[in-house]
């Protein structure tokens, strides 16, 4: 059996300034902006640069309950991972675009880590996996 994940859904206010910090600051490919008329809104598809794993797609608030989850989608942790061939270059780029981190870079066991904050608050680990955890083998 094969299977995998997609898309990570992620509530954002707005299209186009997703589509920007996405694209501008974080370097990701837009892979889909779709109007869809009958629904009234757009599929709108990011993934990393040179990712051909999960996606994320852009899903704009349509009602009053669905605002209060963007940027806090999982109460205040770590929502999701990017990882990097590259950790300092990643870093330093992102730093000198504006990304703010809230946990400076760090060691780990599974390799270095550090926590910032997209454009509406919600919290994403940067990290570069070592070479001998087993999901270093799996991405390369």
């Amino acid at each position: 059996m094969i299977q995998s994940i997609v898309h990570i859904a992620l509530v954002v206010k707005d299209y186009d300034e997703a589509i920007d910090f996405y694209t501008k600051k974080l370097n990701f490919t837009l892979v889909e902006d779709i109007y869809q008329p009958e629904q009234d809104k757009r599929w709108v598809v990011v993934s990393p640069p040179g990712s051909v794993g999960t996606t994320v797609l852009l899903a704009k608030a349509s009602k009053q309950e669905q605002d209060m989850f963007i940027g806090n989608q999982t109460g205040g942790r770590v929502f999701l991972f990017l990882s990097t061939d590259d950790f300092w270059r990643d870093y330093n780029d992102m730093v000198s675009k504006g990304i703010e981190f809230v946990r400076e870079p760090e060691e780990q066991s599974y390799g270095i880590v550090a926590v910032f904050k997209d454009l509406y608050g919600n919290l994403w680990d940067l990290l570069e996996f070592s070479e001998d955890h087993p999901i270093s083998k799996r991405i390369k």
